[in-house]
């Protein structure tokens, strides 16, 4: 039984908190950026989009769902007994941790493409980039959760479609509602 998609379930809480944040610059003094302005070979490191702000809402945001979820028995007993063994604090925590550090890798390498916050490359490399993007944090999650659950690359792979899969039509909510400048 798959039982890597499941696990990403809470994941849906980070865009669930931080669309109202962004659409109603909720918090403004921690819309600081993580890079703190800093740039390599003349370009920022991560760019303005990457904020304390962003990174611990999305972060308090998986968090809480993971929570909530963990109470639903119905959910809860289909993870894999070591998720369950580690507790929805510790998923909540390596799931929203995987979120927020999965952004980043993409988003230097982005800058230095010269690809601007937020916008997207018509290349080939910025297509790949752009499906990537969809679901980022999903090896970055696999690698934390080694601790507690060896996903199987099975699991994982399949994670990575469904995460990405769902990914597209929340950034087309996310759009609509104000809460990103583009669609995808």
């Amino acid at each position: 039984m798959l039982r890597g998609p499941l696990v990403f379930l809470p994941v849906l809480g980070s865009p669930l908190a931080h669309a109202p944040v962004l659409a109603l610059d909720l918090a403004p003094a921690l819309r600081r950026p993580l890079d703190l302005g800093l740039e390599w070979r003349g370009k920022r490191l991560l760019g303005p989009n990457k904020t304390w702000r962003g990174a611990l809402v999305m972060l308090a945001g998986t968090l809480g769902a993971t929570v909530l979820l963990s109470r639903r028995p119905a959910y809860w007993r289909r993870l894999p007994p070591e998720v369950q063994r580690a507790g929805p604090s510790r998923l909540g925590l390596v799931l929203g941790a995987g979120v927020v550090l999965g952004e980043l890798p993409n988003s230097f390498v982005k800058r230095r493409l010269g690809v601007p916050p937020g916008g997207r490359s018509r290349s080939p490399t910025g297509g790949l980039l752009t499906i990537f993007d969809q679901a980022d944090f999903v090896p970055v999650v696999w690698l934390l959760l080694l601790p507690d659950w060896r996903m199987p690359a099975r699991d994982a792979l399949v994670s990575f479609v469904a995460v990405a899969a769902v990914h597209v039509p929340v950034n087309l909510i996310g759009y609509a509602i104000g809460a990103r400048e583009t669609k995808v």
